[in-house]
């Protein structure tokens, strides 16, 4: 019912939307604003020159502020060159215009090291390079509109950055695995503050996952994704990194956004707050269309209710003389409980289950920004983060007769405080020095039956409080115009059991030739645990904080990077790497190892005497757009391992070896004046089968419950067949006089590959089976801009 009434929805709008298409015989035109700075010191440059490449429009130069306009341009997708004497040119791609709104771009330039008087007719195109100015390797950018273009992506930046080489996902969740790391070791950062998870429904179906983000497109700014070595300022991290932005709204004039799609009902806005043309707002909200119209219609055929909504907002006020504040929020509240099968249709002992959940998380930051005479930059942040997750799971018997199983309550409050000085000494020299100080809070219950029918049981409770700081510095050295290096330090520091480390990095990058360049890095990084593991007790002597003394998981992560230009718009890059790591928390004479946690709670007593280590190579051709075709090809080989508390090495549970990516999209310009885009894009994935341990075949028999025992002396021995997904997403836009209208249709998972969910006993037929669970997700939304 709610399918055919989107479908009735959209046709309707269709044809409504499309009668004006008709009524418009030139080509939309909008505008092209932006501010271009000095890449080291964020200093505006004025007098810089702007100009469209392969048209006649004219060109354009920046005032005093750094601030430029080109207006009157015809809709469509647009390179953008951007030179100043003295500097390197710099050409950024794929500006995609449409009618409806206005595209501000925020371009950096690099100071050439030779003649002041000279201007650089040079121009290195690299659209994938990272935003921070210390990354030389081992990152690439995120652009906002490849999350929306790329098929697979469905608007959510975790999804897009699987078809990246070294990164695998799954398809019920978002949860990223680089190069055989556990999801959960990767880090989500915004606006410079590490947050919780930002996914929905996060960690409950896989831990360091979700069901899809809660960030929206309409309000992030492009991003760095990191997959290997990162510079000194980043901390708590060994997996990889998710440096988010929110960027600025408009500042001249009004712009929202209403979408209609089977994921959601999105309202989003931007626009000025004063007369000067100075401060902007931002926001999106999200509200669950399932949920919705499952209310409205009061159905219960509904096969879960699933109830999440999210908001992000961003304001921005810059001031004439003391600095830029801005204020950012992000916010999501989950609700899932999954419909009850009849007695009769149960085949599993998990089939007679019942759960629901709650989650409610956020974030929120004031930040302050200051540039000084002297070329340095002040940035300090205030932030509070906050999560809570309420679950309770019960067995029902042949009589609907519920008992609980598991019912836990936990909640998280960090206040964080991030604070850097950078400063520009020479052309040849930038130094970035900081402070990041979090306190974090822990309040948590948990409770769980050790067998069906059985009264719950106290595993853990109480609340915690503990500081996590970090200081670092780093310096990048542009030694030649085509040789750059990074140095740093960073050092951190757990108040809870007084451990610290102290991690050197270094990055170098040679640009040998136009079309040939090569990198180099190396550094050592940490994480701590989440707070709940710290603070387990002992079910059976009732010890609390067995796990205190545990101490900081490390990493040295060592890469090399070699890209080649084949041409302008197409090139290769092969990345190699070896990462070992050492304390990971394990069970003292056993295969278990948190290095492949799934499971959201942890209750075992663990010693910080694992080992581990990652190597192998990824490969990336890539084709940027430009005649409206582009493609990417990404292949990665690698071997995952990990020393159990046994002293034995074994498989990774995310020790799949190889990873094949296939993208391909094309766009064509149609209709009068060709003003419309028809896009169309296909993904194709392939990689190794899922890893799982050998069932224990009498133990699982002999369980009261039947619940599945694995054999964790063999563990993840075993491997699933490869895995074989197809992606695709279709969209027609309609540019029509200040306003523009979307069509799309994204789909996840074509071939109905069935996830692997573990093994379980059939209560017909007796046998420990393999379940698989087929996850197909369809999004068909229609979007107004205006």
């Amino acid at each position: 019912m709610a399918k055919q009434f989107l479908i009735i929805c959209f046709i309707v709008c269709g044809w409504l939307n499309t009668q004006t298409v008709f009524a418009q015989e030139t080509r939309p035109t909008q505008t092209i604003r932006g501010l271009v700075t000095d890449v080291a010191s964020d200093a505006p440059l004025p007098l810089a020159s702007i100009k469209i490449l392969n048209t006649d429009i004219p060109a354009t130069a920046t005032n005093a502020e750094g601030q430029f306009v080109l207006p009157n341009i015809p809709v469509g997708r647009y390179d953008l060159q951007v030179s100043f004497m003295g500097y390197e040119t710099e050409i950024v791609k794929d500006i995609v215009l449409t009618s409806a709104k206005e595209v501000n771009l925020e371009i950096r330039l690099k100071e050439h090291l030779g003649t002041l008087g000279e201007v650089v007719i040079r121009a290195r195109v690299d659209k994938s390079r990272p935003l921070n100015k210390m990354t030389l390797t081992g990152a690439r950018m995120l652009s906002t509109e490849e999350a929306s273009r790329f098929a697979g992506g469905m608007d959510d930046p975790a999804r897009l950055v699987s078809a990246y080489a070294g990164v695998a996902s799954g398809l019920s969740n978002n949860g990223i695995s680089i190069h055989g790391n556990s999801p959960g070791f990767l880090q989500w950062r915004l606006e410079d503050v590490e947050i919780p998870n930002p996914n929905h429904f996060a960690d409950i179906g896989s831990y360091g996952g979700g069901l899809l983000t809660s960030l929206s497109s309409n309000v992030l700014g492009n991003s760095d994704f990191y997959t290997s070595a990162f510079p000194a300022e980043y901390n708590n991290a060994i997996s990889g990194i998710f440096d988010m932005r929110l960027r600025n709204g408009n500042n001249q004039r009004f712009q929202h956004t209403f979408q209609l799609g089977i994921l959601g009902i999105n309202a989003a806005s931007e626009g000025p707050l004063d007369k000067q043309g100075r401060a902007s707002y931002i926001f999106n909200y999200r509200y669950s269309t399932i949920e919705l119209l499952s209310k409205l219609s009061k159905s219960k055929d509904m096969s879960q209710s699933l109830d999440y909504q999210d908001l992000n907002f961003k304001l921005n006020f810059p001031t004439a003389h003391a600095g830029t504040f801005s204020f950012w929020t992000t916010a999501l509240i989950d609700k899932v409980r999954p419909q009850m099968r009849k007695p009769s249709d149960w085949e599993y002992a998990e089939d007679a289950k019942d759960s629901r959940a709650k989650q409610t998380s956020a974030a929120a930051g004031l930040s302050h920004h200051y540039l000084w005479n002297n070329g340095g930059m002040l940035k300090t942040t205030l932030a509070l983060t906050f999560s809570e997750t309420n679950a309770w799971e019960g067995v029902y018997d042949a009589l609907m007769n519920a008992k609980p199983v598991i019912d836990f309550k936990v909640r998280y409050t960090n206040a964080v405080l991030n604070s850097f000085f950078n400063k520009k000494y020479s052309s040849r020299h930038t130094n970035k020095t900081g402070v990041t100080i979090t306190n974090m809070h822990y309040d948590m219950r948990f409770d769980m039956a050790p067998y069906y029918q059985q009264p719950l049981q106290r595993l853990s409770e109480g609340q915690g409080n503990t500081v996590l700081g970090s200081v670092y510095s780093s310096s990048l050295f542009n030694l030649s115009d085509d040789l750059s290096a990074t140095v740093g330090i960073n050092g951190q520091f757990l108040t809870l059991n007084k451990h610290w480390t102290l991690e050197p990095r270094l990055a170098l990058k040679w640009q040998m030739t136009d079309k040939n360049s090569l990198g180099f890095a190396y550094g050592l990084y940490s994480r701590m645990e989440k707070l709940d593991v710290y603070f387990v007790k002992n079910p059976t002597t009732g010890q609390a904080l067995v796990n205190k003394d545990l101490d900081f998981t490390r990493s040295q992560n060592v890469s090399l990077s070699y890209q080649h230009r084949l041409s302008d718009n197409l090139s290769i890059k092969i990345e190699p790497y070896y990462q070992y790591l050492t304390n990971i928390p394990v069970v003292a004479g056993s295969s278990y190892s948190l290095i492949n946690r799934r499971s959201y709670y942890i209750g075992e007593q663990l010693v910080s005497e694992g080992r581990g280590y990652n190597y192998g190579v990824d490969v990336t051709l890539e084709k940027y757009m430009s005649h409206g075709l582009y493609y990417m090809v990404t292949a990665s080989l690698f071997d995952s391992r990990y020393r159990g508390g046994d002293g034995k090495w074994y498989n990774t549970r995310f020790n799949r070896h190889y990873i094949l990516n296939g993208l391909v999209g094309k766009e064509w310009m149609i209709g009068r004046s060709k003003r419309n885009v028809l896009s169309v894009n296909l993904r194709a994935s392939l990689q190794g089968g899922d890893r799982y341990s050998p069932v224990n075949i009498p133990e699982t028999l002999a369980h009261p419950d039947k619940e599945t025992v694995y054999d964790e002396r063999r563990a993840f021995q075993n491997e699933l067949s490869p895995i074989f997904m197809l992606h695709y997403s279709i969209s027609y836009r309609i540019n029509c006089k200040k306003i523009s209208h979307e069509f799309a249709l994204k789909g996840l998972n074509a071939t109905n590959y069935r996830e692997y969910s573990g093994h379980a006993y059939n209560l017909h037929t007796g046998v420990i089976e393999p379940r698989r669970m087929k996850t197909t997700i369809l999004n068909l939304l229609y979007r107004i801009d205006f």
